[in-house]
Order: C-alpha cells, then structure tokens, then sequence
C-alpha cells in the first residue's frame, strides 16, 4: 500500500521504501481558454488533441528557469508524460535541453514549430530521458481537446521521446459518445502510480492534467492528517509543479517542498471543464477537460 506525501521528509528508518515523485499540470492549452468562455467549447472538434497557447509557452518558459535555478531538473532521472500535444509540448520545454542545432549527433526532442508552436527546436542533450504514457492520461471520450494523434504523427514532431509502451498507432481508448467515470480515472490513476513505483530511476517527473492528478490523488491521504490530504488532492494551476514522494504508510515527516511553482505565470485563463461542470450544475466533482 502506498501514499503520497509532501516532499521533502524526514526519512530515518524507511528510507528505502521512499521514490521522489514531481507532478506538473501541462501549461495553458487553447482549450483552457475556450472552456472558460464557454464550457460548451470542449465539444469542439478544433479543439483536437489541443496545442499550448502563446501564453502557455510563457509558463514554460518560467517553470524551465526554475527547475534550473533549483537545481531540481538534475536530479530527475526520467520524464514520464501522457502522449497528448499540450502535455508533451510542457515536457519538453520545462525538462528538455536548450535549443537544437543541425548536425549533432541526437535527435532532437521536439521540431521547430511543432503543434503550432512557433518555437525553435528543442535538445535531446543534457537532460533526462523522456517516455511517454498512456495510463496517465486526461479523462477519455467526448471532449476532442482529450483525443490523441496517432502516434505515428507524434514521432516526427518528438523524435526523441520513447512511445514504445504505448501499443496502438491509432487512439482506441478515446471514445465519441462515452466520457470515462471518475471512479475510472482514479482506478487508471492508481494503476499508474503502482507502475512508477516499479521503476528503477530514483526521482521522476510526471507531466500530465489536472483531472487525472485530483482524481487520482484524491483517493490517497486517508491515512494522514487532514491538511496533508487536502494538500495532496487539490486543483493543479497550468504549469504547476509539485514535489511529492510515495512512501510506506507508517512514514511521518514535516519541512515544507523548496522545490514547488505556482503556476500560472504568467496569469491567464486555466479553467478546467471540471470547475465550469461544478459551477454549472452546483453538484459534485464531475468530469473534466484539463
């Protein structure tokens, strides 16, 4: 049994049963900007598989300055994210290396311009290694913005990011008329969060969304007290990072993370269809588009 705690801890006795663990939400997609004027919007076709807006590539740009300055992104061994445009666009530009130059001898880990991005291309030197992963996916079915490309169309754009876990070319978990049920989400979540703690490398960063991250670690910190659960499971801003660990229930600690960002800098719209599902209905936590 696991759980998920803030990082750093005090660690003592148990040290061997702790991986650090670095969650980041995907910077602000075209999506999250539609969504806010209209929540509607997330049933758009052109909203397909969306890209990071200008202003995401921004946030980018100011989580990249400071997974440096910290001095987190050379501890991070392996960058996992979910085979979406906005996801692995944020990935690359936070973790990734500087800008590529024709002629060395790696591929690059992103192409000028991919996904309309307007950026120069991204190094594969330098930094981690990136893996890409369906199981940490947005919510499935219904919203397009949540339809992947076929992978096929990924691996030109991302040359140096492994998607050979990933089994079909073409996205057969992504359904028209069927929305994946929370309780679904969390169990995938789950699933995932077992399979990283299987993984050799010592400290891992995750990049992913909003829905998948609350309600997966929604369903963790049960066992901790209450400000540590509600700190776990809340509401991911665009480009923001938190440093966590999963450890053995009987672990306790305190410190606060040195290593996490806010987000949302610079501020813009990041309104999830989740939020604007609970403003429109008054109900509970419904589905989500993040």
């Amino acid at each position: 049994m696991i759980s998920f705690f803030p990082h750093p801890f005090y660690f003592q006795r148990h040290w061997a049963l702790i991986k650090p663990y670095i969650q980041v939400r995907h910077a602000q997609g075209i999506h999250n900007v539609e969504g806010e004027k209209n929540h509607k919007a997330y049933l758009s076709p052109e909203l397909f598989d969306a890209h990071l807006t200008p202003l995401g590539w921004q946030q980018v740009d100011n989580l990249h300055k400071h997974v440096h300055a910290s001095g987190l992104v050379k501890r991070i061994d392996l960058v996992i994210t979910s085979p979406l445009l906005r996801t692995m666009q944020t990935a690359v530009g936070v973790f990734g290396g500087g800008g590529y130059v024709d002629g060395v001898d790696a591929p690059p880990l992103m192409v000028a311009n991919a996904g309309n991005s307007d950026r120069s291309a991204i190094s594969s030197l330098n930094c981690p290694p990136f893996l890409a992963m369906e199981l940490c996916r947005e919510h499935l079915g219904v919203h397009p913005c949540d339809k992947r490309r076929r992978i096929s169309e990924y691996q030109p754009l991302f040359p140096a990011i492994d998607f050979s876990l990933i089994e079909n070319d073409e996205d057969v978990l992504w359904e028209a008329d069927i929305r994946e049920p929370n309780e679904d989400v969390a169990a995938r979540g789950m699933k995932f969060m077992n399979w990283l703690w299987t993984r050799k490398e010592k400290e891992i960063a995750v990049v992913t969304h909003s829905g998948f991250l609350y309600h997966t670690l929604s369903r963790y910190g049960n066992d901790c007290h209450p400000l540590v659960k509600k700190e776990i499971s809340k509401h991911f801003a665009n480009c923001e990072l938190r440093s966590m660990v999963i450890v053995d229930k009987s672990m306790i600690g305190s410190d606060s993370p040195t290593t996490n960002y806010p987000g949302k800098i610079p501020c813009g719209p990041d309104i999830s269809s989740e939020a604007a599902d609970e403003n429109h209905s008054g109900n509970g936590v419904p589905n989500s588009s993040n």
